[in-house]
């Protein structure tokens, strides 16, 4: 991803200021790359370098031989055209150094539309969700899995807007619609089993809150994605599925979990046990989540080793049945690249630098 930084008065790019570069009037100049920069240590130490050696080769040509054979030997290079052939190579390093940095001046207005989706993804955040079967072997919990698939699913979008809710036996908006994917982000590293006091997990809650989240838009560009692991308990998610269907929202269900089921761990340690002293499994119910996903238009997955998935559900499954709509528009600079010109400076300095000999032409005398 290309970094810009607006330069002024730069410390570490002065000879990037608009006074050097005779831009008169610019007083902002942005780099595409302003991380390259920091290679324009190189033509210092090229310059020592180049130091080293026109020293290094007078002293020995000295220890070689006299003053006056010396001069014999030397006589004809032009000690000003090694200067010149090296300041050559001088310019071409650092134009080509600054060219790749990308320097930028002078712009124009564009206004930019962004056009998307609306996606607000439902949670289950019940203490079903700390069993650690969402990988092969344990170690990782149900929601840890879930959180980072979200994680995923947000370097995924572009232009779409995102929300979350949490819900366990109660539902509530954790991060409403938003295109800030790392402010979402943030939200959703928040999320944790002891967010709602409530327990169980009540499925048609949680889907009339998404529907809730949705602040109007176009019908063909919203979708809700259920992501849970546990039973309904309360018996409203057709119901809060058809509502679903009445707004023109396609809900995109997955489920986590194993057919055995699971054992939920307990606050204290153990696993946690009924009135009868029997653990207490975890199973998925497979056939609401199914229902609740064709009665809208959307798609399930199972989820049976914590693979959510997200990317095939938001690929194959949002992005190719919903409409994109335009979700906002505004006017930003449109800045004019200028390193053609360094590029130019560069190729011109090191192909020149070749074409010129150390050697002066010898002087012909009158007579010959």
């Amino acid at each position: 991803m290309k970094s810009a930084l607006l330069l002024r008065r730069p410390a570490l790019a002065a000879m990037l200021t608009p006074a050097a570069l005779g831009l008169g009037g610019c007083s902002e100049i942005q780099l595409g790359n302003s991380q390259l920069l920091w290679s324009l240590w190189l033509v210092p130490a090229l310059l020592v370098f180049y130091i080293f050696v026109f020293r290094t080769k007078t002293r020995l040509l000295r220890r070689f031989a006299v003053a006056g054979m010396l001069e014999r030997l030397t006589r004809g290079i032009s000690r000003p055209r090694q200067y010149l052939k090296a300041t050559l190579v001088l310019i071409g390093l650092a134009a080509c150094l600054l060219a790749l940095a990308m320097p930028r001046w002078g712009f124009t207005w564009e206004e930019v539309k962004r056009q998307g989706v609306d996606v607000v993804v439902a949670l289950d955040v019940s203490d079903s969700m700390l069993v650690e079967d969402a990988e092969t072997g344990g170690r990782l919990s149900r929601l840890e899995r879930a959180k980072r698939e979200i994680v995923d699913l947000l370097r995924l979008m572009e232009g779409d807007r995102i929300g979350l809710v949490a819900f366990a036996g109660a539902a509530f908006v954790e991060c409403p619609l938003t295109l800030d994917y790392g402010a979402a982000e943030i939200f959703l590293d928040s999320i944790d089993t002891d967010l709602i006091p409530v327990k169980g997990t009540d499925l048609g809650r949680a889907l009339r809150t998404a529907l809730a989240a949705f602040d109007g838009g176009s019908q063909p560009s919203r979708a809700i994605i259920l992501i849970t692991d546990g039973e309904d308990h309360s018996g409203q998610a057709l119901a809060a599925a058809a509502e679903a269907k009445a707004a023109g929202v396609r809900i995109f269900t997955i489920g986590i979990g194993r057919d055995e089921g699971a054992p939920i761990p307990a606050t204290g340690g153990g696993m946690r046990r009924d009135r009868r002293g029997e653990m207490i499994l975890s199973r998925l119910d497979e056939p609401t989540l199914q229902k609740i996903a064709l009665e809208t238009g959307g798609r399930y997955v199972r989820s049976v080793t914590g693979d959510v998935d997200l990317e095939k559900i938001y690929s194959q499954g949002i992005k190719a049945t919903l409409e994109d709509r335009e979700l906002g528009s505004k006017r930003q600079r449109r800045w004019e690249e200028r390193f053609q010109w360094l590029l130019a400076i560069a190729l011109f300095a090191l192909m020149l630098e070749p074409l010129l000999s150390e050697r002066l032409r010898p002087r012909r005398t009158a007579d010959g």
